[in-house]
C-alpha cells in the first residue's frame, strides 16, 4: 500500500521545503515571525531555538519512510517554538509534516489521530496559563486547524490509493482480455488443423486395400500437421515481447487474412469434404482487422462442417464491398448441429452418417461464440444457425477499414 501512496511532496517537495524552512528561521529578517499559538511574548533566539527548528524542519525530509516518529518529533519541536516563544518559520513545518502524516500512516491511524489529538490538550493548558491567557475558542480553531492539515493528507492518500486499486483493476481487466484473446487464438488455430488429421486419419483405415490413396491421404495429413506446427509459431510470436519489433516483420507477414482463403479451402478438401468457394468484389486497399475476423469466420465454420457434416457439400461465398467484407458459409444435412453456447453456434450433421463416425463430442459453442465476439467488437453483424431446408449457415458482416 505504501508504494501506492507515494507523493511528490513525500520525494522532493518535502525534502526541499524542510531545507528551505530551515536557512529562512535563522534570517533575522524571519525572526518572530512565524506561527503563533497562546501570545507569549517573542523571545530572542538562543541554542535551544536551533533544537526547535531543526526538529520541526528536519521531520520533513523522512516523513514518507517515518510519518508517526516525524510527526512526534515535529510536535516536540512545535511545543518547544511555542512554550519558549520563538515563533519561527519552521513552525510552518508542522502543518506540512501533518500532511505528509495524514497521507502516509497506514497502521493504526486513528490511534495515532486520538494521540497527537490528547497530546495538544496539555500544550494548550499550559499556553493558556502562560500566555495572556487568550479565549479557549483560540486553541479550539488552532486544532481545527491541525485537523484540516491531516484531512487533507487523508485525502491525498484515499485518492491514491483509488487510483491504485483502478489501475490494478484496468490490468486484470487487460490481462483478462488478454487471456480470452489467446484463447480464441489457440482454438482457432488448433481446432480446425486438428479436425482436418483426425478427419483425414480417421478415412485412412478404410484405405489399407488402395495404396495410392492412403498415401494421398497420409501425405495430406502430414502437410496439416505442418501448418498447424507454423500457425502455432505464428502464434508463439505474438506473445513474444519482441513482436512488432523491425526484427520481427517478417513474422507478422504471416497473420492469416482473406487471400489465403483458398489455401483453407484447398486443405478442408483435402480432408474430405467437398467446398464450393466463390469470390466478389475488389478488396479494399485498407481493411484493419477485417481480413483476418473474415478468414477466422470462414475457418470455424469449415471446421464444424468437418465435424459434425464430414462429406456434406460446404458452400463459401465472400463479397469485397467499398467498406464492408461479407462472408457466407452454408453446409448441407441434417442429422446433427452442435450444441450452441446462447448465440447459435456450430454446423450442421452429415446426411451420410460420417459426422458420427468421426466420434467428435457435442461442441461448446466457443467457436463460433469467439468469432461472433471478434466481428461484433469491429461493429459488424454475425449470425449462424438452421437453414430452411436443412443444413446449417453462418453469416457475417464485417466493416473494413476500421482499427487494427
Amino acid at each position: 500500500m505504501r508504494g501506492a501512496v507515494r507523493l511528490p511532496f513525500e520525494r522532493v517537495l518535502g525534502p526541499f521545503l524542510g531545507l528551505v524552512f530551515l536557512v529562512a528561521s535563522f534570517v533575522p529578517a524571519f525572526h518572530s515571525h512565524g506561527t503563533e499559538l497562546g501570545g507569549l511574548p517573542d523571545r530572542p533566539f538562543d541554542a535551544l531555538t536551533v533544537v526547535a527548528i531543526v526538529l520541526q524542519c528536519a521531520p520533513l525530509a523522512v516523513c514518507r519512510r517515518w510519518p508517526v516518529a516525524s510527526l512526534a518529533l515535529a510536535s516536540l519541536g512545535f511545543a518547544a517554538d511555542q512554550l519558549r516563544g520563538y515563533h519561527t518559520l519552521a513552525g510552518t513545518g508542522m502543518a506540512l509534516t501533518l500532511v505528509g502524516a495524514g497521507a502516509c500512516v497506514e497502521r493504526h491511524r486513528r490511534a495515532a489521530k486520538l494521540l497527537f489529538s490528547v497530546a495538544y490538550v496539555p500544550l494548550a493548558v499550559a499556553l493558556h496559563r502562560l500566555g495572556p491567557g487568550l479565549p479557549v475558542s483560540e486553541f479550539v480553531m488552532f486544532y481545527l486547524a491541525l485537523v484540516l492539515a491531516w484531512g487533507i493528507g487523508a485525502w491525498l492518500r484515499a485518492t491514491r490509493v483509488a487510483e491504485a486499486e483502478r489501475r490494478r483493476r484496468v490490468a486484470d481487466e487487460t490481462r483478462s482480455a488478454e487471456r480470452s484473446r489467446i484463447a480464441r487464438e489457440l482454438h482457432d488455430v488448433v481446432t480446425h488443423h486438428v479436425t482436418a488429421m483426425v478427419v483425414q486419419a480417421e478415412a485412412a483405415r478404410y484405405l489399407t486395400a488402395s495404396p495410392e490413396r492412403l498415401d494421398q491421404t497420409l501425405t495430406s495429413v502430414t502437410d496439416t500437421g505442418r501448418r498447424a506446427v507454423t500457425d502455432l509459431r505464428h502464434l508463439l510470436d505474438l506473445l513474444n515481447p519482441d513482436y512488432g519489433t523491425p526484427a520481427r516483420t517478417g513474422a507478422e507477414g504471416r497473420t492469416p487474412s482473406v487471400g489465403t482463403l483458398p489455401t483453407l479451402i484447398e486443405q478442408t478438401r483435402q480432408a474430405g469434404q467437398p467446398v464450393e468457394f466463390s469470390e466478389e468484389g475488389t478488396p479494399a486497399a485498407s481493411t484493419g482487422s477485417a481480413d483476418l475476423v473474415a478468414y477466422r469466420v470462414v475457418q470455424e465454420a469449415l471446421t464444424n462442417a468437418l465435424k459434425y457434416a464430414h462429406g456434406s457439400r460446404t458452400s463459401v461465398r465472400v463479397r469485397h464491398g467499398e467498406r464492408e467484407i461479407s462472408v457466407e458459409v452454408g453446409t448441407e444435412g441434417t442429422e446433427r448441429t452442435e450444441r450452441t453456447d446462447g448465440g447459435g453456434s456450430g454446423g450442421s450433421g452429415g446426411a451420410n452418417g460420417t459426422g458420427a463416425r468421426t466420434g467428435f463430442a457435442a461442441g461448446s459453442g466457443r467457436g463460433l461464440a469467439g468469432v461472433r465476439e471478434r466481428v461484433e467488437i469491429l461493429g459488424g453483424d454475425f449470425g449462424a444457425g438452421p437453414r430452411p431446408g436443412g443444413g446449417f449457415v453462418v453469416r457475417a458482416r464485417i466493416p473494413a477499414g476500421g482499427a487494427s
